[in-house]
């Protein structure tokens, strides 16, 4: 049994999907009922469990030879940090009490490092707890994912200018389509190769730059798209206006000061690598 936690998330349901595609028996994870009747016509089994109610992780958890794990992220939450940390905390002692043979966490490029890049030192702490239990761990770290381009991307469109925390505009970045993320999840655990430990990278085909976002939404639109710096005295109040709080856009922001500063990469390991290009995510986000 494979036992898929945050299953209605992009990588989870890709994940979940993929698995029963090649015949596996799969226990879809989910905070909210409602979305069980997807699962439950791919032939998932469902348990209802919140990251914050360890005995209802626990209970979700027993019985699954692998669970497959992702650290909710609440970016509204007052404070967000300790937020994020009390959940790694449940998770970590929900997965020893249930004690499933492998463990696969989904976390971040940049996730070795142990100070100094926001919100992955979410991630350094979630596998750090995660090294402590006896069971296989293999730890599988997602590059930036395409879809977060989506707020943005509509933006330009209608604009022609495309705001950007990369800088410079020249510099390529590691990113990846979630859904791609999920069906390389679904590989891994699939693979019967015995590792108690395994670090895997995950990107797209290529990397990009702020200006290759921008001209492959202005290519889609059929109008030019400029990008442009957003300068780092306006990032807080950008990030406050899209909705996240203080707390969790304080942890965005030295994110991407680190991305800047080339700290956020894979580090020595496997690279495995989605098929999915930028443009057609931008496609999908856009409808065009």
């Amino acid at each position: 049994m494979y036992a898929i936690l945050g299953a209605a998330g992009k990588v989870g349901r890709t994940t979940a999907a993929s698995l029963r595609k090649a015949g596996a028996p799969v226990r879809a994870i989910l905070r909210d009922a409602s979305k069980a009747q997807a699962f439950s016509d791919l032939g998932c089994e469902i348990a209802i469990a919140d990251v914050r109610d360890r005995q209802a992780l626990t209970t979700a958890f027993e019985g699954a030879s692998a669970v497959q794990i992702i650290c909710p992220v609440d970016a509204r939450a007052p404070q967000a940090h300790a937020s994020m940390m009390r959940s790694i905390d449940t998770l970590g002692e929900a997965l020893a009490a249930a004690g499933p043979r492998t463990v696969l966490a989904i976390s971040d490029y940049g996730a070795q490092h142990d100070s100094g890049t926001g919100v992955t030192l979410i991630f350094h702490a979630l596998e750090a707890r995660l090294r402590k239990l006896d069971t296989g761990l293999t730890l599988l770290r997602s590059a930036e994912h395409m879809e977060n381009w989506t707020r943005v991307a509509k933006v330009a469109a209608e604009s022609g200018r495309l705001p950007s925390f990369h800088h410079p505009l020249t510099k390529s970045f590691p990113t990846i389509s979630a859904f791609d993320l999920g069906s390389i999840a679904a590989e891994l655990l699939l693979d019967k190769r015995d590792a108690a430990s395994r670090l895997v990278h995950a990107e797209g085909p290529r990397r990009y730059t702020p200006n290759d976002v921008a001209a492959a939404i202005g290519s889609l639109t059929g109008r030019t798209v400029i990008a442009e710096l957003l300068p780092e005295t306006e990032w807080r109040a950008a990030l406050v206006r899209a909705g996240l709080s203080e707390d969790y856009a304080r942890l965005v922001i030295e994110l991407f000061a680190a991305h800047n500063a080339g700290r956020i990469d894979a580090e020595n390991g496997e690279v495995l690598r989605g098929k999915t290009e930028l443009i057609d995510v931008l496609r999908r986000l856009l409808g065009e």
